[in-house]
């Protein structure tokens, strides 16, 4: 059974409203600060019937605290034959409908009615959306979790192939989440990072080098320095990694996101910003900003790690390296901002060595 609040200050008003109303339970108030009381005490009213004329405080004040509280409460103004403005501004302030007096019996049930249709097709709509809003939740938890197994299994290549360990990953990864979440605070032009891209970015740096599982170990093992000829099937690498990520689009957004994202990082992260890296030589900004990203993080990890061909770098040192490429090899913004983060960096190197 439908709850109407009916307020008006004529008893006589409350008194025919109610007969009229016989069906649906029906409570009443004097003016607009009894009515406040009752809607504070009682929430199962699903409609209001509101004189606007009332002492103490009157109907406008209560559509004004209605609106200010933002109640979902329909509101039908209760008016007489010449108050246009006052309906008008009634509506203006939140009621659905008005009523005029004196009071038709079936025109008040039929539009009483109707609010409650409304109410009743608002709250299914509302149930349903949050059904479907559950299975989008859980679908996305699902995709979520099948990328996860998709970056794990292909980092596990790489350390198959003895190319880089699991710390390598969990190092790339948080440096890029510090990274990110300093250059987000910046707030810098054509630098923007909210929170989906920061995810993305963390979870697929470690994919970055993926394409090295391509490169014979004669090559990518080697103790000395490549000839030219080596190092141009080295710098193929890239392209291995690029196309590697075409098998794995699954036709959702969640995972075109993820895959993307992992494209660019791995695709860009050997340009310069100089314009003299690989594979399309790139300059500038025209680098999208995963690869300019991944590409310090990417140098700093190396120059601080031992490799078949070189002992690591003191951080200091790979410090010094990397301020010296500002411009050259690496975005100065970016640069600029990794450099105050030497301390944070330095503490995730050491931690995951």
């Amino acid at each position: 059974m439908a709850k109407v609040l009916i307020v008006d200050d004529s008893h006589m008003e409350i008194v025919l409203i109610t007969e009229l109303l016989s069906d649906m339970e029906v409570v009443s108030a004097k003016d607009g600060l009894e009515a406040l009381k009752i809607l504070a005490q009682d929430t199962t009213i699903e409609i209001i019937l509101l004189d606007l004329y009332m002492p103490n405080l009157d109907g406008f004040g209560v559509l004004q605290h209605l609106k200010e509280q933002d109640s979902h409460i329909p509101v039908i103004i209760l008016t007489n034959a010449d108050d246009v403005e006052y309906e008008v501004k009634g509506l203006e302030l939140g009621a659905v409908d008005f009523i005029r007096k004196p009071i038709n019996r079936r025109a008040l049930h039929k539009r009483v009615e109707i609010q409650l249709e409304l109410i009743e097709a608002h709250q299914s709509i509302t149930e349903h959306n949050e059904r479907l809003q559950k299975q989008v939740d859980e679908r996305t938890l699902e995709v979520m979790r099948a990328s996860e197994i998709t970056i794990q299994s292909l980092i596990s290549l790489l350390e198959v192939r003895n190319i880089e360990t699991s710390n390598h990953a969990r190092r790339t990864s948080r440096m890029m989440e510090l990274l990110c979440n300093a250059l987000a605070k910046k707030n810098y032009t054509g630098y923007g990072l909210d929170a989906k891209t920061i995810r993305e970015l963390v979870r697929t740096a470690p994919l970055h080098d993926i394409g090295k599982v391509g490169i014979p170990d004669s090559i990518l093992l080697k103790p000395g320095k490549l000839t030219p000829q080596e190092f141009e099937i080295m710098k193929l690498h890239v392209d291995y990694g690029v196309h590697a990520l075409n098998y794995q689009d699954s036709g959702s957004k969640i995972a075109m996101g993820f895959i993307e994202t992992a494209r660019q990082i791995i695709q860009n992260h050997h340009e310069r910003f100089n314009g003299g890296g690989y594979p399309r030589g790139l300059k500038g900004t025209d680098i999208p900003l995963p690869g300019r990203l991944m590409a310090i993080i990417d140098v700093y990890d190396a120059l601080t790690s031992d490799r078949v061909y070189k002992k690591a770098l003191a951080h200091w040192e790979a410090l010094e390296t990397i301020s010296g490429e500002r411009a050259m090899h690496f975005d100065p913004i970016i640069t600029d901002v990794f450099l105050t983060l030497g301390d944070q960096i330095q503490e995730i190197s050491r931690q995951l060595r």
